[in-house]
C-alpha cells in the first residue's frame, strides 16, 4: 500500500468505530481486515497501530480540533494526528491527501485553514485541563482522582501508551528457565516478571505462533496481573476448584497447570462458544484431563450449580466489570459503552458472589477479581457481601508479595500490569 492508502483505510476504519456503536474497535480492525486479504501484513500492523494510537490521544485530538474551530471527523482526527504527531509538514500533508487512486480526497478550504494552526504546536498544550492531558473519561474522572488522589496524573499517564506482551510458563510442561532459554533460540528475548513466578516479559514485540515453546504448549500470552490473581488462589494438586466466569480459559489453564494436572476443575461461563474456544487450549497445554466445561446458559448446567453446595476447595469469580485496568490495551473503552452500565454491572456482580459463594466448602476460598479501578466494583462490593454472608471472612494477601494487602491492587504505574482487584474470601 502506498503512505496515502494506509492513511484512507485509517480513515475509514475510524468512520466504521464511529458508526457501530456496540462492537469494540479491535472488532472493527479485524473485520476490516478480514474483507481485504489483498492487505499485506506490514500494511496491516501499520493501519492497525495508527488506529490504536489516534484512539490512545482520543481527547487531546479532540481538544485541538475545537480549539482550531474544526469539526470533529474521523477525517480530521487523521489529519490532526499526522500534523500534531507525526509532524509532518505541509508538503507531506498535501502528497498523503491527494485524491489519487486509494487516497484520501484532497483537502478542502476549510481543512487547510484549520491545518494551518496546527502546524508547529506543542501537542502538550498549557491550556489543556489536567483531564485531557491524561485522557481521563469525564464519566470516571470524580471516581479516579478520588482513588488515585495524588497519584492521578501518574497512574492516568502510565494508562496511555501500550501494554507490555506478558506470557505466562506453563509450569506443568516447562519450567521457567528452560521456556525463557528456547524462545531466546528462536530469537525472542524475554526477562523474568517481578510478581509472577509464572511469568516472562518479551523486550520487545514479537511473533510468537512459530516458536519451539508457544507451538508445544510451554507458554500463554497472559498478563502478569492476570497471572497473579491465579497464582493467589494458591490451587494446589488434589484440590476441586471453580472457575466461575472462565471465558476463554486463560484463567482456568493457570490453575490447571498449578495443579500438576492433578485434582478438577469447573469451568463455567454463560458465553458458551468463549468456553467451547479453551477447548484446544486445555489439549495444547495437555491439561484438558482434569477440565470440565459447564455453560451457564443451559438449564441442566445451572440446576448442576445448585447441588454443588460446599463441593469446592477454591470458587473463583473474574467478574465481568468496567474494564477501567484495560485500557492500555483497550482505549476505546474510555468513550465508549459497549456491555452493560457501571449500575448494571454491580448488581451482576453482586449476583455472582451470592451465587458462587454457595459452592464454596468450609475452610475453602472465595476469590473474587476485575480488571477495574473502581471502588463501587471492588472494596465497596466486597463490604456488600460479607455484610450479608458472615460465613466469609477477608484473608489478607502476605504483604511481602508486594501486591497490596489485603487485597490485591495493580496498576501500571506502580507495577507495570494491567489494573486488577482480588480479594480472597475464606470460609469460616
Amino acid at each position: 500500500m502506498k503512505p496515502q492508502a494506509r492513511i484512507q483505510a485509517t480513515i475509514e476504519i475510524l468512520e466504521r468505530i464511529d458508526e457501530q456503536h456496540r462492537i469494540p474497535m479491535d472488532g472493527v480492525v479485524g473485520d476490516y481486515m478480514r474483507n481485504r486479504r489483498y492487505i499485506g501484513s506490514k500494511d496491516r500492523a501499520n493501519v492497525a497501530e495508527r488506529v490504536y494510537e489516534i484512539m490512545r490521544v482520543h481527547a487531546r485530538i479532540g481538544w485541538w480540533l475545537k480549539k482550531v474551530s474544526a469539526q470533529d471527523t474521523p477525517r480530521a482526527r487523521v489529519l490532526a494526528y499526522v500534523i500534531l504527531i507525526e509532524q509532518a509538514d505541509d508538503k507531506r500533508v498535501k502528497g498523503l491527501f491527494d485524491g489519487s487512486k486509494y487516497s484520501p480526497e484532497p483537502l478542502t478550504d476549510k481543512e487547510l485553514s484549520f491545518s494551518k494552526k496546527l502546524y508547529g504546536q506543542e501537542f502538550a498544550h498549557s491550556d489543556m485541563p489536567d483531564t485531557i492531558r491524561v485522557e481521563c473519561p469525564p464519566v470516571y474522572e470524580e471516581k479516579l482522582k478520588a482513588y488515585f488522589g495524588s497519584s492521578f496524573e501518574e497512574e492516568m499517564t502510565a494508562l496511555i501508551s501500550g501494554a507490555t506482551l506478558d506470557l505466562r510458563v506453563n509450569i506443568f510442561l516447562s519450567t521457567r528457565e528452560n521456556a525463557k532459554e528456547a524462545l531466546e533460540k528462536d530469537g525472542v528475548e524475554t526477562d523474568f516478571t517481578p510478581y509472577s513466578p509464572w511469568g516472562l516479559r518479551a523486550r520487545s514485540k514479537v511473533y510468537l505462533a512459530r516458536t519451539k515453546p508457544f507451538i508445544k504448549g510451554w507458554v500463554e500470552i497472559q498478563d502478569e496481573g492476570s497471572q497473579l490473581i491465579a497464582h493467589v488462589c494458591d490451587a494446589q494438586p488434589g484440590m476441586q476448584v471453580l472457575d466461575y466466569c472462565a471465558g476463554g480459559g486463560g484463567k482456568t489453564l493457570a490453575l490447571a497447570a498449578s495443579m500438576m494436572r492433578k485434582g478438577r476443575i469447573v469451568a463455567m461461563d454463560l458465553d458458551e462458544k468463549r468456553l467451547a474456544r479453551g477447548k484446544d487450549r486445555y489439549k495444547k497445554a495437555r491439561l484438558s484431563d482434569i477440565v470440565e466445561i459447564r455453560a451457564l446458559s443451559e438449564d441442566k448446567q445451572r440446576k448442576w450449580l445448585k447441588r454443588q453446595k460446599e463441593k469446592f476447595d477454591i470458587v473463583l469469580c473474574d467478574a465481568p466489570c468496567s474494564g477501567t485496568g484495560t485500557w492500555r490495551r483497550n482505549p476505546d473503552l474510555r468513550w465508549r459503552e459497549y456491555g452493560p452500565s457501571l449500575e448494571e454491572l454491580l448488581t451482576v456482580q453482586a449476583e455472582i458472589l451470592d451465587r458462587a459463594c454457595r459452592a464454596v466448602k468450609i475452610g475453602g476460598k472465595l476469590v473474587y477479581a476485575t480488571c477495574s479501578f473502581l471502588p463501587d466494583e471492588n472494596e465497596m462490593q466486597i463490604d456488600a457481601f460479607l455484610k450479608t454472608h458472615p460465613e466469609f471472612k477477608v484473608q489478607p494477601l502476605d504483604k511481602s508479595l508486594g501486591l497490596g494487602s489485603p487485597y490485591m491492587r495493580l496498576t501500571p504505574y506502580r507495577n507495570k500490569t494491567d489494573g486488577f482487584f482480588t480479594a480472597v474470601l475464606a470460609r469460616v
